[in-house]
């Protein structure tokens, strides 16, 4: 079936602040488990047992546990399972993980104040996702026609000829599809515009880069029963997407051929954060300990960047293709984490630890950067935000809370040897009926230049490890296995106003995961 949409005229208004979508912001805003071997080994359930340098990012309190300096690197190589080979996507990847030193400085019988310097890599973006199904009776274009024909904009020309619309609902792929492959010109220069329905969908994304995190700790302990720890947290994100998504299109039955959109992106920026902790001994000669922390958001100031393509191409030879690239600044400000930890030993052979940790990633608060003022005084000029309220809105509809269970065990059978093992599970942050609304009237529809979205499901982690210690030399490896499945839709469902099954745009989602390898390698020195 195919409707006709004409074309209304309208005054151009131009769209001036930023934001983004909220798939993109979780994305940025989730956290890997990584940092030492020894750390990974256990599962991370360290931050009640402390004296590790990656519980400066956890519990920053376990930092205070050390009781000589230490410097530590760990590095290592990410796989993943059963991915195909995209767009000189490599499935394996080496990766530097970690570099740091503690500073360990006695103040009394009993007590230590130290100081340290961590980095990690709090994120690995490098993934591969594909997916392939049939269609019926939908496609990526039917979206953009029933957007316009059900008034969520309307279309003019603009003094360059192009197709454009005064609406935030109005996307970059919207844009490629009025201007390509939806409008026929009449004699008298009017334009219609129609759609095609599509048989199947191919997509095929590679993303790489990471989120660096620099950590700067202060801490120490009291007579050996409470130890108190505070971290100052540098992150700096390095994001590169790259996407293909095509369509057999189809007009009743017959194919009338083939319609590609690629998309890069780039997401660049810095923000930081604040964590502190305690740790404490309830019962003076029982090694039982106790941790408790807190993290503020994360306060992104980031960069987004892209270049997307559409290709139109017929059966009949015919070949028609626009672009379109944006680059714009946004703020993103990730939810507070809570966490609780418990740990104990046995002697000098045995160590076990378990922890929770929460995170509500439906209060993400993606900002429009609205303006700012120049303080003269201070020759500085101070850029202001505000809340994204649509776009947050729906993040709180679509994104849950999340939490996070570790528990690890290591176990000595002679002093310089070490036996680990760990689990982690990681609930579902995305809620299994969210989807990716492009209808709302936000900035971060605007700015969007891909339809896709996937609802992962929980995360399973199972982590093994060993160590061994040569005087002053410590050499740990872990290696970690990361399941998670999820559910990824080429594009949003949508319902047509007159309930009409023909105008409807829907696709059944398509069961995908991101399973991983991780091999990781530390070598240390204390001093």
């Amino acid at each position: 079936m195919r409707k006709v949409l004409i074309i209304t005229a309208c005054l151009l208004t131009a769209v001036s602040a930023n934001a983004q979508e909220t798939y993109d912001n979780a994305n940025i805003a989730t956290q890997d488990l990584n940092g030492t071997a020894r750390y990974v080994g256990m599962g991370g359930a360290m931050d009640a047992l402390g004296a590790d340098i990656s519980t400066i990012s956890s519990n920053p309190a376990g930092i205070g546990l050390f009781r000589s300096s230490t410097a530590s690197a760990s590095f290592g190589f990410t796989a993943q399972q059963d991915a195909k080979t995209f767009a000189d996507a490599d499935k394996v990847n080496m990766s530097f993980d970690q570099i740091g030193f503690v500073y360990a400085k006695r103040t009394g019988s009993k007590s230590f104040l130290n100081l340290a310097f961590n980095y990690h890599k709090s994120r690995n973006f490098n993934q591969i996702l594909s997916a392939a199904d049939r269609l019926k009776g939908a496609s990526q274009n039917k979206l953009s026609y029933m957007k316009g024909y059900e008034g969520l904009f309307d279309i003019h020309q603009s003094n360059n000829g192009d197709y454009v619309a005064n609406s935030n609902m109005f996307n970059q792929v919207d844009y490629l599809y009025y201007n390509v492959l939806m409008p026929e010109i009449d004699e008298n220069g009017q334009a219609t515009f129609y759609y095609n329905d599509a048989a199947e969908y191919l997509f095929n994304r590679s993303t790489s880069g990471y989120i660096g995190e620099y950590d700067f700790n202060i801490s120490g302990n009291i007579n050996d029963r409470v130890y108190l720890g505070l971290t100052f947290g540098i992150h700096d994100v390095n994001y590169k997407g790259y996407s293909e998504y095509s369509e057999i299109l189809i007009n009743g039955s017959d194919n009338v051929g083939d319609v590609v959109l690629t998309d890069e992106r780039r997401i660049d920026g810095a923000g930081f954060d604040l964590k502190a902790g305690v740790i404490f001994r309830p019962l003076e000669n029982n090694p039982l300990r106790i941790g408790l922390s807190v993290a503020t958001p994360i306060w992104y100031d980031l960069t987004s960047t892209n270049y997307t393509v559409l290709n139109n191409y017929t059966k009949v030879g015919l070949y028609e293709k626009a672009s379109i690239s944006e680059s714009y600044d946004f703020k993103l400000y990730t939810p507070w984490r809570f966490g609780l930890s418990v740990g104990t030993t046995f002697g000098k052979n045995i160590a076990i630890g378990a922890g929770y940790e929460f995170a509500d990633y439906g209060s993400l608060d993606s900002r429009i950067n609205d303006g700012g003022y120049y303080d003269w005084y201070w020759d500085d000029y101070y850029e202001t935000s505000s809340s994204d309220k649509e776009m947050n809105r729906h993040a709180e509809k679509t994104l849950k809370g999340v939490s996070t269970f570790k528990i690890g065990a290591e176990y000595k059978p002679i002093s310089e040897l070490a036996f680990r093992l760990g689990y982690n599970y990681v609930s579902a942050m995305y809620d299994e009926d969210g989807y990716k609304d492009v209808s709302l009237d936000s900035p971060g529809t605007y700015y969007t230049s891909s339809t896709d979205y996937t609802n992962w499901d929980a995360t399973h982690r199972l982590t093994l490890g060993v160590g061994y210690t040569l005087g002053k030399f410590q050499m740990d490896a872990a290696y970690q296995y990361s399941a998670q499945k999820g559910d990824f839709s080429p594009f949003t469902n949508y319902y047509a106003a007159d309930a009409s099954s023909s105008d409807n745009n829907i696709c059944n989602p398509k069961s995908v995961e991101n399973n991983r390898h991780q091999l990781l390698v530390t070598l240390g020195y204390r001093f």
